[in-house]
């Protein structure tokens, strides 16, 4: 595959996996997420690599989700609501390598959902966490709240769906949403020092390791299955529609108005 919006490096045995469309916050598009899944699959099975990091271009953004400018309804490309997130989801799940996500700037939306599913998350001080879905008709109905409750407990993760409020790097650190904060300079060598300490010890004891994690929410995967489904109903209603048109004129949406 030719990668267009993501960049692909391996250095010392990590894979660094960038989404790179920094002009849109690093929100993904079908295509984007299809590179994704082909990058991260590669790298998880190639016996050289230990470690996959996912980051995002430039020093706002993380990833803030779906790009709106690519969503009519439905987004522009395969998968149950237009984009393959339930194929991009389990693959980080997966692949027998831990993928770390390194977090500049936001991480919103499907930004967030990526940052609670990789196995750790590191960020930079200035790093801003959050979910928007309420707020432009649209949610996910699958790791990102089924699993964010595991990560955060029951109440805190209706908090973030139900209020879609925006926490620091330091509130995120103190509600277990990811492991390390340190100043934005100092992210990369962070990180590195994370993979070095990965990279020492032995791959076969860690790739059981997750698999064991994962064992333990992998139901999860089927309630995702089915929440697509029902999701991509919900996009075809005028309230879901309402989110988006708002979003892209830069308005308060009215969702009360469609509500049966």
């Amino acid at each position: 595959m030719t990668y267009e919006d993501i960049l692909y490096e391996v250095r010392d045995g990590v894979a660094h996996v960038t989404i790179n469309r920094p002009e849109k916050y690093n929100a993904f598009r079908a295509r984007t997420c299809d590179e994704l899944i082909h990058a991260i699959g590669a790298a998880g099975w190639d016996r050289e690599i230990g470690v996959i990091v996912l980051a995002g271009a430039g020093d706002k953004a993380f990833c803030t989700g779906g790009d709106q400018t690519a969503h009519e309804g439905q987004y522009d490309g395969r998968g149950t609501i237009g984009l393959p997130l339930e194929e991009l989801h389990s693959v980080i799940r997966d692949v027998p390598k831990p993928v770390i996500a390194k977090v500049q700037g936001f991480a919103i939306g499907g930004g967030n959902v990526l940052c609670t599913i990789c196995d750790l998350t590191i960020a930079g001080e200035k790093a801003v966490f959050g979910q928007v879905g309420p707020k432009v008709g649209s949610v996910d109905p699958g790791f990102g709240t089924a699993f964010l409750a595991r990560v955060v407990g029951e109440k805190k993760a209706r908090e973030i769906w139900y209020l879609c409020r925006r926490y620091s790097a330091q509130q995120a650190l103190d509600m277990g949403l990811v492991n390390a904060v340190v100043p934005n300079e100092k992210l990369d060598a962070e990180v590195d020092r994370w993979c070095a300490e990965i990279m020492a010890n032995s791959p076969t004891a860690i790739a059981i390791a997750k698999r064991s994690f994962n064992m333990d929410t992998e139901h999860q995967r089927g309630i995702a299955g089915l929440g697509m489904y029902a999701l991509s109903l919900y996009y075809d209603t005028p309230e879901s529609k309402e989110g988006a048109a708002a979003f892209r004129e830069k308005r308060k949406p009215d969702f009360r108005k469609f509500t049966r």
